[in-house]
């Protein structure tokens, strides 16, 4: 076994570098027998490989280290955040270029717009996705009907969801149908689901920032490259 050096790293760091998968998620598909190294099947975590490393395979398709690269996307409604859908034929990943592959960091549902950061950056996808990391995501929302003081408090003390109370971290109205709301959590459709369940429908959604990124005046549809050091 390889001893790590500043040219070696664990197999499931490159995997999550090489944009493949998160580490942990990588470690899972090492101990599949998902993975090969020159044709052969390794299913020890704790094997390390050279950062350069050309002859290692995922389900016997190969995975090189490519650049890593960073796009801020204003995400128009009816994209999806998958990278593929039988279903839908819109991707955000048609929006930004095609290599080196990215893949969405976080999501945003077909019918929300706004920021949205893709990357081939493994670690960088887990630091902002990972729900320990609590990393503050700004929307503004309109909805059909009347806003009151009610909701504020509300949304603060928490809505009952499936996945356990989900609340704003913060909420300001804007106008009569109109808030801003700054949640942590992320769970699918959240915000459209914590006012639906006061009876709100939300009519529009638009996710302005995300932790340090704000959205700006950036077109819809258009994306801006970043570097890391702009993210985190």
């Amino acid at each position: 076994m390889k001893k790590i050096t500043k040219d070696t790293m664990r197999l499931a760091k490159f995997l999550a570098e090489a944009g493949l998968a998160s580490r942990r998620k990588s470690e899972d598909l090492i101990r599949a027998g998902r993975v090969k190294i020159a044709g052969v099947v390794v299913d020890e975590v704790s094997t390390n490989v050279l950062a350069n490393q050309s002859d290692i395979a995922v389900d016997d398709r190969k995975v090189i280290l490519e650049r890593k690269v960073y796009y801020l996307l204003n995400k128009p409604e009816g994209y999806i955040c998958s990278l593929s859908d039988p279903h839908n034929d819109k991707t955000v990943i048609d929006l930004v270029p095609k290599h080196p592959r990215v893949v969405p960091v976080g999501r945003l549902d077909k019918d929300s717009a706004g920021l949205l950061l893709l990357s081939n950056d493994g670690e960088l996808i887990y630091q902002l996705t990972h729900p320990k990391f609590e990393v503050n995501k700004t929307y503004l929302v309109t909805v059909g009907g009347e806003l009151d003081r009610g909701i504020v408090r509300t949304l603060k003390q928490g809505v009952l969801l499936p996945e356990g109370l989900a609340r704003a971290d913060k909420i300001r109205i804007l106008d009569k149908n109109k808030l801003e709301i700054v949640i942590h959590q992320g769970w699918n459709r959240q915000i459209r689901r914590m006012l639906g369940a006061e009876g709100l429908r939300v009519l529009e959604l638009t996710r302005i920032a995300e932790g340090r990124l704000t959205l700006g005046n950036l077109a819809s549809g258009k994306y801006r490259q970043l570097k890391k050091e702009d993210i985190l």
